[in-house]
């Protein structure tokens, strides 16, 4: 075991906002990740949620082949990608995986038959529309955490219809031999605004706060019961103007099958990003041109996915 991240815990119910802003803030200059309590989210929701996303993973190959990943949406094979761009190893990362992508206006998610999974879709839309109202109370708080209005990413529209992902993730317990080194998902950072994760608590997530160091630190991050683990994304990080932290992170095999759910909220695919002016002066101008966030988002998936 390495040495055990000591994440911050942030609660969302608190009434105190700007104490609660205040840790935000500390949290994500210091790690970029922290644990949230009293998020809103059903205990109940969350095991449904589990328990349709183990039935999905035990179904046979050719069953979810059939629900095979186009623009983002449905299940990624084991090995078929590999989340660090730099890393040679040819292999890709003993995951499998199912995107479901944001549920007003949008026809393109595909969801596993009535037939074979009757609660399936019900669920994880309940469970999608969840964590998103929580999310969207979390960007509140981090809005003040920077600064700004309360309403700030409401008001330039990154909250209008935004591009929500729930990903599904199943981890292999035996891997048999390999002679490169197996990762459950290779050091990367996430692309977006944040990101709110839960785990069946099976150990295996490292964090290393130093990205661009030559000598990587990587540290466990614990289970935390009833916690989300939530963690800045790429894309805030450029909004911030570096000041909050996209961290490193990845997952380590154990020996053990793992399952965990994250929940990727990111703006409206319209919204522009671009340095906060509360994030840049004179000592510290803005290093990252505006960008569409759609257009952000769809270059970083091409780099993952090489299409």
């Amino acid at each position: 075991m390495k040495e055990a991240a000591k994440l911050p815990v942030i609660d969302l119910s608190s009434p105190d906002h700007n104490s609660t802003a205040n840790s935000i803030r500390q949290a994500c200059v210091e790690y970029g990740f922290f644990y949230l309590i009293n998020h809103g989210v059903e205990t109940d929701l969350i095991a449904k949620a589990f328990d349709e996303s183990y039935k999905f993973f035990s179904l046979p190959l050719n069953e979810k082949m059939k629900l095979l990943r186009k623009e983002h949406r449905g299940y990624t094979p084991l090995f078929a990608e590999n989340l660090d761009v730099s890393s040679l190893n040819s292999k890709g990362d003993s995951k499998e995986s199912f995107y479901i992508g944001r549920l007003v206006n949008d026809d393109v998610n595909q969801w596993p038959s009535k037939e074979i999974l009757p609660s399936w879709r019900l669920i994880m839309e309940a469970y999608y529309n969840s964590v998103i109202s929580s999310g969207k109370r979390l960007i509140s708080l981090i809005a003040l955490a920077l600064n700004l209005d309360e309403d700030y990413f409401d008001k330039v529209g990154a909250l209008y219809e935004p591009e929500g992902y729930l990903r599904l993730l199943h981890y292999p317990g035996e891997l048999g031999y390999s002679e490169e080194e197996i990762f459950g998902a290779s050091a990367h950072s996430d692309y977006g605004m944040i990101t709110l994760l839960v785990t069946d608590g099976v150990p295996g997530l490292q964090v290393c706060r130093e990205k661009f160091s030559e000598t990587q630190t990587w540290e466990d991050v614990l289970h935390m019961d009833g916690a989300f683990i939530v963690n800045i994304g790429d894309m805030m990080e450029r909004w911030t103007n570096c000041l909050f932290r996209s961290t490193l992170h990845r997952v380590m095999p154990t020996g053990q099958e793992r399952y965990s759910m994250a929940f990727f909220l990111d703006p409206n695919r319209n919204c522009i990003v671009q340095c906060l002016e509360s994030c840049c002066s004179e000592s510290c101008p803005q290093r990252f041109p505006p960008i569409r966030s759609g257009d952000y988002l769809k270059e970083r998936l091409r780099l993952t996915y090489g299409s």
